[in-house]
């Protein structure tokens, strides 16, 4: 096969190039086939279903071929992915990177089904391959990018509520241990309650019976509601600010006469780079990408497609 031959297979199994009729095509053919997949895993769950059970079958090897199919044509084109490696290290930053470990474990799991209760766990694994669609629609970074951006106030948070549901266990089982032994045997056993009360689930499984742990309960019950809220609190916080921050860009970028605009064609060096991949070889800024007739703030993971207009300040270029 002719290197434009394979630049050609290359283009069509990349995500999201609305300019070309075969890639875009393609994308909505892999996403029909991910849907399929998922949608026969649950099915072939029903027992009012067993009548279906071959056709299902059928729908199942036929996706994970595809799926390997596709995996292998990735491999394959790895080297036009990462122009910069040599090839043997784009293919190993490919399988590593998280849509290749995304696309293996779309794949593995199905040929693990046989044997042992434990190696048909794996099935839960092939769920996995569902963060493929996410892969054809950048605006879902934007999550990716608060959470990167919020993680040490959330991890914060996150400890104070397992300090908290510690502290509930060890509490409840010296209110509760004498009255119910079976049910709070040692300090770790109220971990189960502990959880069901901070977050306010409640499933009334185990409880407290005495006048201490009753007020025990409510006490934490409280502080459960406000301890829960804090990571939700920074995460929407992070949202408005990330919202924010878009606004501004889009505005300077508009009004500013120094922006300079790089339109990005199948020729292009910048082309499946990261937009932070970018930003550190050029050592710029990009302030907003035109996709599409749209005008989007770019997450730091956006990969650049055919088609994009990179505008970027040029004021720290030397």
């Amino acid at each position: 096969m002719t290197r434009e031959q394979k630049k050609r297979i290359f283009d069509i199994i990349q995500i999201g190039d609305r300019t070309d009729f075969a890639s875009r095509n393609f994308d909505v053919f892999i996403t029909l086939v991910i849907v399929a997949n998922i949608a026969v895993l649950f099915l072939s769950t029903f027992d009012s279903l067993a009548a279906y059970r071959g056709l299902f079958d059928v729908i199942e090897w036929i996706t994970i071929l595809i799926f390997c199919v596709e995996y292998l044509l990735r491999i394959w084109t790895a080297d036009l992915l990462y122009p910069h490696l040599p090839r043997r290290k784009a293919v190993l930053k490919f399988m590593f990177s998280f849509d290749g470990v995304v696309d293996l474990l779309t794949i593995l799991p199905f040929f693990f089904l046989m044997g042992a209760s434990a190696f048909r766990m794996l099935r839960v694994v092939r769920i996995f391959h569902l963060f493929r669609i996410n892969a054809y629609y950048d605006s879902f970074n934007v999550i990716t990018e608060v959470l990167a951006d919020k993680k040490n106030q959330i991890i914060s948070s996150i400890f104070i509520i397992l300090v908290l549901m510690l502290a509930s266990s060890l509490s409840i089982y010296s209110a509760e241990h004498e009255a119910q032994p079976q049910a709070f045997p040692n300090a770790l056993s109220g971990i189960w309650w502990s959880v069901s009360t901070i977050f306010t689930v409640g499933y009334g499984d185990i409880y407290p019976v005495t006048s201490l742990g009753r007020v025990m309960a409510v006490i934490i019950t409280f502080l459960g509601v406000g301890v829960v809220a804090i990571p939700t609190g920074i995460i929407s916080a992070g949202f408005v600010e990330h919202y924010q921050t878009m606004q501004r860009k889009n505005k300077v970028a508009m009004e500013n006469r120094r922006t300079v605009c790089v339109d990005v064609d199948k020729a292009s060096p910048y082309l499946g780079m990261r937009v932070r991949e970018i930003e550190e070889k050029i050592g710029v800024d990009i302030a907003v990408i035109v996709r599409d007739g749209s005008v989007m703030v770019p997450a730091g993971s956006m990969k650049v497609k055919v088609g994009d207009s990179l505008l970027y300040l040029n004021s720290r270029i030397g």
